[in-house]
């Protein structure tokens, strides 16, 4: 058993003025009677009262022990609890090239998909977690980490333009896979998101979803646009203002990456259906793999509390009937 608070057993020094105090008094606090002898006094039997007059005080003292033993918080940390972890390793590819800024989406595609993955984020807490960004290029937003906070801040910083303007499927899923071949987690996964057509890069995305089966990764790929058209923003002379132009997918690669890896393929033509892809995400990435036990210490006050409490009630009755003083 251990102490949460251990410095307040100093309080207990207060005890040694308070038995001092009583022993004075008693001796003090004794009645003088005239008489012509004390022979009699003397010799008169004590009765068991006479030896246990002490009890009160005593009682007082254990219960103050026990009460500054529940101040000083005792804990024990016997108990173990058993707790099922995924034990996942995840890396979101988020495609950020200019056309995700339609707004067949609200308030554009960009921002709904960075919204519904964060919330994904934030409802996986024992997964190692890691964002891509790609577009002409790809690099590593975040690497690997249980660091929810630092997660979503770098996903709330993602904006079109950061990198050269493109559709580079085959890097964004590349570098995904880097982050996860070294990994030691028994499922790793990568969430591929695009509006497009792989038109920049040096890796093919069915060759890199090779790479990715060859390091047990599995690919969930998500084409995101509506069906026919879409408004996009485009710079005229006379401002930015929304053209509709036609929604371009290659749904025909997406869902042969998904198919190699033992992943699945999934089209978002809306922010309520792209909700529902990451939540079916969430039920299928959801076995458990590992038990992990632990210690959590308890607090064990309770018990002291209650004598502390037993031994004042008695103090006090003993006080108020046995050995109540008569003026």
């Amino acid at each position: 058993m251990t102490f949460k608070n251990p410095e307040l057993f100093h309080i207990l020094w207060v005890l040694i003025p308070m038995v001092a105090w009583y022993v004075f008094r008693q001796k003090k606090n004794t009645a003088s009677i005239q008489v012509s002898s004390t022979a009699s006094v003397i010799k008169a039997p004590k009765t068991i009262r006479h030896y246990l007059r002490h009890l009160v005080f005593v009682c007082l003292l254990i219960a103050i022990s026990f009460f500054v033993v529940v101040l000083a918080r005792p804990q024990s940390s016997r108990n173990w609890e058993t707790s099922e972890t995924e034990g996942i390793d995840i890396v979101i590819a988020l495609d950020i090239s200019s056309s995700m800024l339609a707004q067949d989406f609200q308030p554009d595609r960009l921002e709904a998909a960075k919204n519904v993955a964060m919330e994904f984020i934030s409802g996986r807490e024992y997964d190692r977690m890691g964002l891509v960004v790609f577009a002409g290029e790809a690099f590593t937003q975040c690497p690997l980490t249980t660091d929810r906070a630092v997660l979503l801040n770098l996903f709330k910083d993602i904006e079109s333009g950061m990198i050269e303007d493109g559709t580079a499927i085959g890097n964004g899923l590349a570098t995904s896979v880097a982050r996860l071949k070294d990994s030691e987690a028994i499922s790793r996964v990568v969430i591929l998101l695009t509006d497009g057509e792989n038109n920049r890069g040096e890796v093919a995305p069915v060759t890199a979803a090779e790479i990715a089966k060859t390091f047990g990764i599995r690919v969930y790929t998500v084409g995101v646009g509506s069906i026919g058209t879409a408004p996009y923003p485009v710079q005229t002379q006379f401002g930015i203002q929304l053209r509709d132009m036609p929604v371009k997918i290659d749904e025909e690669t997406l869902q042969e990456i998904s198919s190699l890896t033992d992943g699945k393929y999934f089209r978002a033509t809306s922010n309520t259906k792209l909700e529902e892809i990451y939540k079916e995400i969430d039920a299928l990435e959801r076995s458990k793999i590992e038990v992990r036990e632990f210690s959590r210490k308890s607090e064990e006050f309770m018990p002291f509390a209650l004598l502390g409490a037993l031994f004042l009630i008695v103090s006090l009755f003993m006080r108020l009937t046995i050995f109540r003083s008569i003026p």
